[in-house]
C-alpha cells in the first residue's frame, strides 16, 4: 500500500463520516422538533449537506479505483442542491397556507400580515 492510497482512503472515509454525521443530525432533528416548520428546517439543510458529502465520497471512490469520473454524481449534487431547499420551502409554505398550526411557543409569525408576534 502506497502513501497516496492511504491519503485517498482517508479522504473517502472522511467524506463518508461527515455525510453520515449530517444525515444523523437531520434525523434527530426530525424526531425532536415540535412542528412541521421546525422539522423541515432540520431535514432540508443537514440532509442536503450529508448527501452532498456522500456523493463526493462516491465520486472520489470511483476515481480512486480507476472506474472513471462520475458526471452523474456531479449532476446529482446540482439537482440536490437546487431541489431539496426549494421543495422544503414549498411544503412549509403550503402547510402554513392550509392552516397547519405552529408550535405553541413560536415567537414570530412573519407570514401573518396582521400581527407579526404571536405572543
Amino acid at each position: 500500500m502506497q502513501m497516496s492510497d492511504i491519503v485517498w482512503q482517508f479522504f473517502i472515509c472522511a467524506f463518508l463520516l461527515i455525510g453520515a454525521i449530517f444525515c444523523f443530525g437531520g434525523s434527530v432533528g426530525l424526531l425532536r422538533f415540535p412542528d412541521i416548520f421546525c422539522r423541515m428546517q432540520a431535514l432540508s439543510k443537514p440532509v442536503t449537506l450529508g448527501i452532498f458529502n456522500l456523493i463526493i465520497a462516491y465520486i472520489l471512490f470511483l476515481y480512486y479505483t480507476d472506474l472513471g469520473f462520475s458526471l452523474k454524481g456531479i449532476l446529482a449534487i446540482v439537482f440536490l442542491v437546487i431541489t431539496v431547499p426549494l421543495g422544503s420551502h414549498m411544503m412549509v409554505k403550503a402547510s402554513y397556507l392550509s392552516g397547519v398550526p405552529m408550535w405553541k411557543d413560536s415567537m414570530v409569525d412573519e407570514l401573518n400580515e396582521n400581527n407579526n408576534h404571536q405572543k
